[in-house]
């Protein structure tokens, strides 16, 4: 697998040697004429002083013929400097070539000129009646082992992970580094035998998914990969096939990590409109965020015991021009996906505290963060100064970790929550059942509040499986002091049932659909639970508790 077209480095190597030759031969003419110019005479008159017994020259022959002899020198010592610098220079253009043509780090091709080789194949390929396959690779889950395991050991994935993708590939193949932890490869092969690139696939994911030891750490990196081939492509387009081979492959890659990540998939034409959708809907997010189009949407928290409101949940919700209300479902993987989770959520925080701040002061505000703001070294200093610009007491606040996030980075998480309680804010642990959280972290992490994954509440009616763990949770949080909120309530059935295996507190759609902004402040107001309408008792016991 070479780094550049064989054809193309040929051609610059046949190049430079037809330089050289310019130039010798430019040289050697000079030296004849110079010679013929003005040394003729002096030979001769050289050669008639030997006949004549040693008669000497005259002086200025002697100089002449000197001249002659050291002009000759002199054009032999150019023509050897000529030469050296010609040669240097073409190395320093090769040099630069490469790096223009190759990644820095795997040697790899890279996104420029990925088409071109690609191409190229393609063309050589179907003179001898064969076929191409592209690939597109992508390495799962590497941008968190980057943020947990360091650049270095980043580094030395991308560098493995390379070595093993070319191991697996036939010869004359080509790889190309896209970007990031993303590969191109294409490999020609015979269309009667077109089992053998299912093969080669299962081969590459195999030799990725062997555990990289990097400083006596075993880092497990699996890979998704996308498959489009020229058999399945309209010919006539043959300019452009390098180019729609690479996005066919891309949108089959993304179709692999949807299905579960680790395994392969073909290129299908549905995915052309799925890849439409994808980027309005991406377009769409990054204009929605600064034009103000999300909008925090709340949930009532209840205690059960007094069916007293304690407090809100904040959702998000997208208020999309073209297609009205939207769930989180549909656009929060797409904002993390492509780096605006951060932004998108911050904006929905920044205006939930705005519209909290004039409620009673006893309700809490609850905010869920995503597993990528833990990652955000910065992320408490800046939900800190979100607070101070909303003029919001810190003990109303409630951020809500999900439980899967302690199994990334502990010791990140740990000094998040402790660096949050510190100034006050309270801390939950969300979906508490879901992600197989030990005792131990239970202990070591100092949370404030467990919330039951609402699949185990939902389902508490029919299923005596839930009840057993909803009984164990409650008891747990019992034992450390720790309150429990459940949530998905939905039925009165549940709602009884869960009355049975302790004190909770309680969310979902039995006590109300979550609502906009405007429905909470009426709400609230005729129950004479805004800021302005609260009772001095209120104010007197919300001072009490901070």
């Amino acid at each position: 697998m070479a780094s550049m077209p064989h054809d193309q480095k040929t051609k610059r190597e046949k190049m430079a040697k037809a330089d050289k030759d310019l130039i010798g031969l430019g040289i050697v003419v000079a030296m004849i004429i110079l010679i013929i110019a003005n040394g003729s005479s002096v030979i001769a008159d050289f050669v008639t002083s030997l006949i004549s017994n040693g008669k000497p020259l005259d002086d200025i022959l002697s100089a002449a013929l000197l001249l002659n002899v050291a002009l000759l020198l002199f054009g032999c010592r150019r023509y050897m400097d000529l030469t050296g610098e010609v040669s240097q220079r073409r190395q320093a253009e090769e040099i630069a070539r490469t790096l223009a043509q190759t990644d820095p780090l795997t040697g790899c091709l890279n996104r420029r000129t990925i088409d071109d080789a690609l191409q190229d194949m393609i063309a050589s390929a179907r003179i001898t009646g064969h076929e191409v396959v592209t690939m597109v690779i992508d390495l799962d889950h590497f941008k968190r082992s980057n943020d947990v395991h360091g650049h270095l050991a980043g580094d030395a994935v991308l560098l493995e992970a390379t070595r093993r993708i070319r191991s697996a590939l036939p010869e004359r193949s080509i790889i190309a580094r896209l970007g990031g932890d993303e590969f191109a490869c294409a490999a020609i092969y015979d269309p009667d035998h077109s089992e053998a690139i299912d093969r080669l696939v299962l081969r590459i994911n195999e030799q990725i998914a062997h555990p990289i030891i990097i400083n006596s750490l075993a880092i497990e990196v699996t890979a998704s990969v996308g498959l489009a081939t020229t058999s399945s492509s309209d010919s006539s387009a043959s300019q452009k096939l390098a180019t729609t081979l690479l996005h066919r492959a891309d949108l089959a890659m993304y179709q692999a990590k949807k299905a579960g990540r680790n395994g392969y998939r073909w290129f299908d034409a549905s995915l052309e409109s799925e890849l439409r959708y994808r980027n309005e809907l991406e377009h769409s997010i990054r204009q929605g965020i600064p034009a103000g189009e999300f909008v925090p949407f709340y949930e009532k928290q209840i205690d059960l015991d007094t069916g007293q409101l304690t407090g809100f949940e904040m959702l998000a919700r997208w208020k999309n021009p073209r297609r009205g209300l939207m769930s989180p479902d549909v656009f929060i993987p797409v904002a993390e996906e492509i780096g605006l989770i951060s932004d998108l959520s911050e904006s929905l925080i920044r205006q939930a505290l705005k519209d909290a701040r004039e409620w009673n002061p006893r309700l809490t505000l609850s905010v869920n963060i995503s597993p990528i703001q833990l990652r955000d070294p910065w992320f408490a200093q800046r939900l800190l100064r979100l607070l101070l610009e909303a003029n919001f007491p810190p003990q109303r606040l409630d951020v809500e970790i999900t439980e899967s996030c302690l199994h990334e980075n502990l010791g990140m998480v740990r000094t998040l929550i402790t660096s949050l309680k510190n100034q006050g804010i309270r801390i939950s642990l969300d979906d508490f059942g879901n992600g197989y959280s030990s005792f131990a972290q239970l202990r070591t992490l100092p949370f404030d509040q467990i919330k039951i994954d609402r699949h185990f509440v939902s389902n508490l009616d029919v299923s005596k499986d839930s009840a057993t763990i909803i009984e164990a949770i409650s008891s747990l949080g019992k034992g450390m002091g720790l309150p429990i909120t459940a949530e998905g309530i939905e039925t009165p059935e549940v709602l009884a049932e869960l009355r049975k295996l302790g004190s909770f507190k309680g969310q979902g759609y039995l006590y109300g659909q979550p609502t906009d902004a405007q429905s909470v402040h009426e709400m609230l107001a005729d129950q004479n639970m805004l800021r302005e309408l609260a009772t001095a008792d209120d104010q007197f016991e919300h001072a009490a508790a901070a």
